[in-house]
Parts: C-alpha cells; sequence; structure tokens
C-alpha cells in the first residue's frame, strides 16, 4: 500500500483529441536521428511482449547472462524501506519531509530487449515502485506534447507569457527572464517558494543557512543547477498550459498509445492542490524527493524507452516528434552531458565509456535506469543498480555479446 499524510483526491478526468504534429523551434543543433524500416519493427501489444533466446537476437546468451547477474550483484545497498532510503538521501536539507505518497521498494530488476523483443529479464519487473527523478522525463515528454499542439509556441518563449492571472511563478524581475528551455534543461535558477519547499534548501549550496538563503543568483539559462523545486515549478507551468491534469494527458496521449499497462500512477503532494476552472487539481511532482513522483513497472518504463529508440512513432502513429527528441538529445551549455530533463547524455562516452556516444539514460535515484542505444538496437531497464560505474559493467557486457555473436558468426 501507499503511504501519504492526507488522502488523495481524485482529479476529473477530460479527453483530448488526437496530437497533432507541429513544428518545434529548436535553440541548438539537433543530433542526427536513426531510421528504422517500418516494414521490420516489431512493436509489442498490450499486455503481450514477446521474448525471443538472446541468439535469436544476434546476442550471446552467456554474456546476457553474465550482464543480468552483474546488474543483481549490484543492488542498491541500503534500506528497501523508503521512508529510510528518502531520509538518508535528502534528510541533511532544510525542510526536509515526507509530503507524498511512498512505497518500500522491491529487489534489483529489469528487463533487457533487442529488436524490441525481450531477451533477459530478472528480478520483480512487474512491480510498480518508485521511479524517483525518470519522472522528470515523462514530465518534459508533457511539454513536448504542449509544443507539438501549439499550446506553446517556441521554447525559447518567456514561460511568464503562459500563465493566467494569479499565478505568479514569473512575476520577480529574476523570474520573469525563465525561458521554457530554461525550465527543460534545469537552467532557471528559479527563486522561490512552491509547496512550503524554497529552492536554496534542495541540495543547498552554502555552509550556513545565511549563505544558502543569500546565495548568487545565476541569469536564467547560463547556470545548471540540478532542483526538484524548480522542476514542480515546471510541473505546476505545464498544468496551466493543458488546464488538465499532467497525468491525464501522459496517459491519453502516450502510455495507453504504446500499450503500458493500467498499474502506474504519478502523484504530487498533500499540499500541491490548486483550483483549475472549478476543479480541483493536483500539480504533480518531477520525482520522489519528498515522496510522490511516478510510480511505475519496468515493462511499461521499457515501452516508455521504446517509444524513443523508435523515434517518437509506435506501430505507424506518431507520438513525440522526432524534432523534440533531437532538441531533448542536444546538450545544455552549461552541462555537456545533460539535455532536456532527464536527458542523460554518454557525451565523449564519459559517463559509460563501454556504451556508444550516441546512448542516452533516463535516471531516478537509486538508481532507475531506462537506457536507450540507439546504434545497437537495445532498450534496457535496470530498477536499483548501484551507480554508472556498475551500470557501465553490465552495458559492456551487451556490446560485447553482440560483437561475439558477430564474430563467431563470420568464423563459421
Amino acid at each position: 500500500m501507499l503511504r501519504r499524510t492526507l488522502p488523495l483526491v481524485l482529479a476529473a478526468l477530460f479527453i483530448v483529441p488526437a496530437l497533432a504534429q507541429d513544428r518545434i523551434l529548436s535553440p541548438t543543433p539537433p543530433q542526427r536521428a536513426v531510421n528504422v524500416p517500418a516494414t521490420s519493427t516489431y512493436f509489442p501489444e498490450r499486455l503481450d511482449w514477446q521474448h525471443k533466446k538472446p541468439e535469436e537476437a544476434g546476442m550471446n546468451a552467456a554474456l546476457v547472462n553474465e550482464a543480468v547477474q552483474l546488474a543483481i550483484a549490484n543492488d542498491t545497498p541500503g534500506p528497501h524501506d523508503m521512508t529510510q532510503f528518502l531520509t538518508s538521501s535528502f534528510g541533511k536539507e532544510p525542510f526536509f519531509s515526507l509530503i507524498g505518497p511512498i512505497k518500500d521498494r522491491g529487489p534489483a530488476s529489469g528487463l533487457i530487449t533487442r529488436h524490441g523483443y525481450i531477451v533477459a529479464e530478472w528480478g520483480d519487473p512487474n512491480r510498480a515502485d518508485i521511479t524517483n527523478s525518470v519522472t522528470k522525463t515523462f514530465l518534459t515528454t508533457v511539454v513536448g506534447l504542449a509544443v507539438q499542439r501549439g499550446l506553446i509556441k517556441d521554447v525559447n518563449d518567456y514561460a511568464r507569457d503562459y500563465m493566467p492571472p494569479h499565478v505568479d511563478l514569473f512575476d520577480s524581475p529574476h523570474n520573469q527572464k525563465i525561458k521554457w528551455d530554461h525550465l527543460l534543461r534545469q537552467t532557471s535558477d528559479w527563486q522561490g517558494t512552491l509547496w512550503s519547499r524554497p529552492d536554496w534548501a534542495d541540495r543547498p549550496v552554502g555552509a550556513t543557512p545565511e549563505e544558502q538563503q543569500n546565495r548568487k543568483l545565476w541569469e536564467p539559462g547560463t547556470h545548471f543547477k540540478y532542483n526538484d523545486v524548480r522542476v514542480n515549478v515546471m510541473a505546476l507551468a505545464a498544468l496551466q498550459v493543458w488546464r488538465r491534469p499532467v497525468p491525464d494527458v501522459l496517459r491519453e496521449e502516450v502510455m495507453n498509445p504504446i500499450g503500458a499497462s493500467s498499474t502506474w500512477r504519478w502523484y504530487g503532494y498533500e499540499n500541491s492542490w490548486v483550483d483549475l476552472d472549478g476543479h480541483k487539481v493536483q500539480s504533480v511532482s518531477g520525482g520522489g524527493h519528498w515522496g510522490g513522483g511516478m510510480f511505475i513497472n519496468s515493462y511499461d518504463m521499457a515501452r516508455f524507452g521504446y517509444l524513443f529508440l523508435r523515434n517518437g512513432k509506435w506501430k505507424d502513429r506518431p507520438i513525440v516528434s522526432e524534432k523534440w527528441i533531437q532538441m531533448a538529445r542536444t546538450p545544455g551549455s552549461d552541462n555537456k552531458t545533460y539535455g532536456y530533463a532527464n536527458w542523460y547524455l554518454n557525451t565523449d562516452r564519459k559517463p559509460l565509456p563501454s556504451a556508444p556516444a550516441t546512448a542516452v539514460r533516463f535516471v531516478g535515484n537509486g538508481s532507475n535506469i531506462i537506457y536507450i542505444d540507439w546504434e545497437n538496437d537495445i532498450v534496457a531497464v535496470f530498477r536499483w543498480i548501484r551507480n554508472d560505474k556498475a551500470l557501465d559493467q553490465v552495458v559492456g557486457k551487451l556490446i560485447e555479446s553482440l560483437k561475439t555473436t558477430t564474430t563467431a558468426a563470420a568464423a563459421r
């Protein structure tokens, strides 16, 4: 059961027409997309994801098994009790307390796909666990859908121009300069308090409370700072733009079309309820820092990753604009390994030396990871893997399994 301090209220449901593919303006040069022949592409049906033996997918079974065993052996240390886990992560921060739902985590779990087929799985991949900051990637995708729909004209527009009366997120002189692109890249340096959490209290900079509260203000767009308060600002801004609950948008526009289960849930906080057109609606969080965020199983995470592996299309249906994916994969000016939240890039192969430079991963505390590799046609989900070093070892085995199979085939 999920634990929360106050009961959650169900938000009103609305129906949105089919997504239009509108032009998106990019602030930076896009990366090259990978084209996959539609005639040979497999897409899993809802509740029916086909499996193949590793050899049938061009992989060495022994090395794939070694990769799985490495993932299991590198289970994240620490308590499975999520109260203890989050407290150990963030408990020293000012204002830390749990104000969103939590759930004790499961074992190290995950699955590996190649050419769309499941070739390995372990742990309990059907368990809907808290996924922490992978939630951010779902959120930025919803913002991308707003751009595609024309609800946001350009990511270089000021966010203030899209806010209704009495929503003062961007009214101060400093915050008026914030553009959607800054929010997406975590370079906004938004200043203020949201849902009882001041921006400076999240991963505070400074030795004393006075130094933390009187921190240097950066010009929006010039300085990367990972900050959940500011991501929650983006979530509230997206809610105001869509004028409907953000999880509804995700469900109708993405999760239902890709055949996701009905078990995922996206929560906010006990105090993040707002009045929207006469309805009480919860503004969701961008992660599990103070509880809440996305609770989802490994199969649904893999479907989400597979959508991006296929350049935003599911079967013949375009869902996420290929232009948006290119923008999300473009590094920011102040962090070359980070695109849009939470697109972690493998720039110069520094984060994951064993993976291609074009590979990306969506990462949440724990670690919860969706790994996407266009060059090798792989999507893998890792729940509760120790760190990037362990992930790189696992990915290295997967890449080696492809080379070993290719070498063996050539020798015959």
